[in-house]
């Protein structure tokens, strides 16, 4: 139907005779000629009608926005070249013209930006756009550079079931159930985490998958129901070993396929080191501020908000410094409250220095006269802050400081421009083995069930749990983790003793996780391994902030997908089928 795509039509083909193929981007009548733009998923070509060819010349003047045409002609170089266009040297003169399909008019034009839900819709237009073209082509350039450097590396791609046995920790899983097997189901697998483990059991050394895994869970910019991974497992390693593989990948697809150099090795950082100075355990290194604990200035002030938290064991005082922050009007700073709220924060008290010259009369602060002159200058004096500062306080306990101030950092450097035109990719190692969640009143795991701990004794694990560290590592690349990963447990006495700190009682472990710590019992291999985002790395290429822009058919802020309406009801003897009966929440 087509010889050439009309974005590759170029200076080696004047006089030569094609077929091209495409939609019309515009159209431009005239009295003796027609100008038509046709596009590609490579690009756009000009297509010139002239009125001897009278047939041609006849149906392009019915032609409308995105029609489909197919079109033969002869290239020929153009009077007035456009330089922008890879065929901006040459144009097409067409000698037929035949519509392939008509064009309705469409619910919103491809320049035209409108709202999420008209995008979402209509999602197959708005992949017509050059810029979601690019977009995909980059995603499949980055899947294709992963796969051809782990096959040439010895890895084995092996697929994992989807359809697998609900064992909830953590996100909520999407069941399937099952139409012979009546009041039973299967769940749609979170990761293929177990079965990776399992395959190192089985012997085959080096593992990967590009998975597509499934979580039921509350959705942001970097999350979505159904997602895709890279997911990797190594037999007989340590941590050392598996970071220096996925590293040496991850900096060879990023060169290959955007051309960015991320340099190497990439420094390490431990959780405690991160949450410390930046509030974050995937700190953005292209920021440069930091936060500063100053517990030790406000001990002795009477203001509780500052006090109580500086004499608790569990609890922190900290501020951070924004450079030129005085420039921000009461407004911006009560703005600057409202965003410390989401994320915990019960106020947001705040510290303007317009002169460090003249002492407290050059401070503008609501709790400055509950600082005395001591309490004051050491605050002054760890922040380093310099007329023209804004310092700002989080105080409370240790975490939710970490999450208030961790989260101002970013927002006031994007507000300042602070942020740095770079890559800055790091390790976080050494993260806590447990968090304990005091609603549920037990421990949760950190990482995941089957992370390993530092402690490699079951008795020493029991008795020091709070402070235990596990053998997780997340790969960091300019604030978002685009990989997590372990070392697991591969002994059955741990990993029982795991679950069973994490409230898992041997029962409830035996029907979940059975299989699991059965084939344990059989010589299990040491073994290792991580995941990598597929859709955030391919964002991070891309240059966007939601992953929506580099998934073909996303679903939305509430997980649907408006372009299908799903998910939808189904008939009441679908239903009885297998066996399921819908009750109506109370609410509705």
């Amino acid at each position: 139907m087509r010889s050439h795509y009309c974005g590759l039509i170029d200076e080696a083909l004047i006089d030569q005779s094609v077929s091209v193929c495409g939609w019309v981007d515009t159209v431009r009548l005239q009295s003796h000629v027609a100008f038509v733009d046709l596009r590609d998923h490579e690009g756009i070509v000009q297509i010139v009608v002239e009125r001897e060819s009278e047939e041609a010349f006849r149906q392009v003047s019915g032609v409308g926005y995105e029609y489909c045409l197919r079109i033969e002609g002869k290239v020929r170089r153009r009077v007035s070249a456009n330089d922008k266009l890879r065929s901006g040297q040459v144009e097409v003169l067409a000698g037929r013209i035949e519509i392939l399909n008509k064009a309705e008019g469409l619910p919103f034009a491809l320049h035209e930006n409108p709202n999420e839900e008209t995008r979402l819709t209509y999602r197959y237009l708005e992949l017509r756009r050059a810029d979601m073209q690019r977009k995909m082509r980059l995603r499949t350039r980055l899947v294709s550079g992963l796969r051809h450097y782990l096959d040439a590396r010895g890895f084995q791609d092996i697929e994992t079931p989807i359809l697998t046995k609900a064992t909830p920790e953590g996100a909520r899983d999407y069941l399937v159930p099952s139409r012979v097997h009546p009041g039973e189901f299967f769940a749609l697998p979170q990761s293929p985490q177990l079965f990776k483990q399992l395959l190192m059991v089985a012997g085959f050394d080096r593992y990967y998958q590009i998975a597509r895994c499934f979580r039921d869970e509350d959705l942001r910019a970097d999350r979505q129901p159904e997602f895709t991974q890279l997911d990797m497992e190594f037999a007989f390693v340590g941590e050392r070993d598996v970071q220096d593989a996925v590293e040496a990948m991850i900096r060879h697809v990023f060169k290959e396929v955007s051309g960015v150099d991320l340099g190497g090795p990439f420094p390490r950082m431990s959780y405690a080191e991160a949450m410390a100075r930046y509030g974050s355990d995937k700190p953005d290194l292209r920021i440069a501020l930091e936060l500063v604990d100053v517990a030790e200035h406000v001990r002795h002030v009477e203001f509780k908000v500052f006090s109580a938290p500086a004499n608790d064991p569990s609890g922190r005082v900290a501020a951070l410094r924004v450079p030129g922050g005085a420039t921000f009007t009461r407004k911006q700073i009560d703005e600057l409250g409202v965003h410390a709220a989401k994320y915990g924060a019960k106020g947001l008290a705040w510290l303007r220095v317009d002169d460090l010259a003249k002492g407290r009369e050059g401070i503008n602060s609501p709790v400055a006269k509950f600082l005395d002159d001591a309490a004051l200058d050491g605050v002054l004096a760890a922040t380093a802050a310099q007329s023209g500062d804004l310092v700002l306080f989080g105080a409370g306990d240790y975490k939710t400081v970490c999450d208030v101030l961790g989260a101002l950092r970013i927002k006031v450097a994007r507000d300042l421009g602070l942020v740095e035109n770079a890559w800055k990719p790091l390790w976080v190692v050494d993260f806590p083995m447990f968090e304990y969640d005091a609603e549920a009143k037990r421990f949760v795991a950190l990482h995941h069930p089957f992370t390993a701990p530092k402690i490699d004794d079951v008795a020493d694990l029991q008795a020091n749990a709070a402070n235990a560290v596990s053998r997780g590592y997340d790969m960091v690349l300019n604030g978002n983790e685009i990989g997590g990963g372990s070392i697991r447990i591969h002994r059955t006495d741990m990993q029982s003793a795991v679950f069973e700190l994490l409230g898992i009682g041997a029962e409830e472990a035996q029907g979940k996780f059975g299989f699991l710590l059965e084939a344990l019992r059989y010589g299990a291999p040491p073994h290792g391994g991580i995941a990598f985002g597929i859709d955030r790395i391919a964002a991070l290429m891309a240059g966007t902030d939601s992953i929506r822009d580099i998934i073909a058919f996303p679903k939305t802020a509430s997980a649907q997908d408006l372009m299908t309406a799903a998910p939808s009801r189904v008939p009441d003897a679908q239903l009885a089928e297998l066996h399921v009966r819908v009750v109506e929440p109370k609410d509705v």
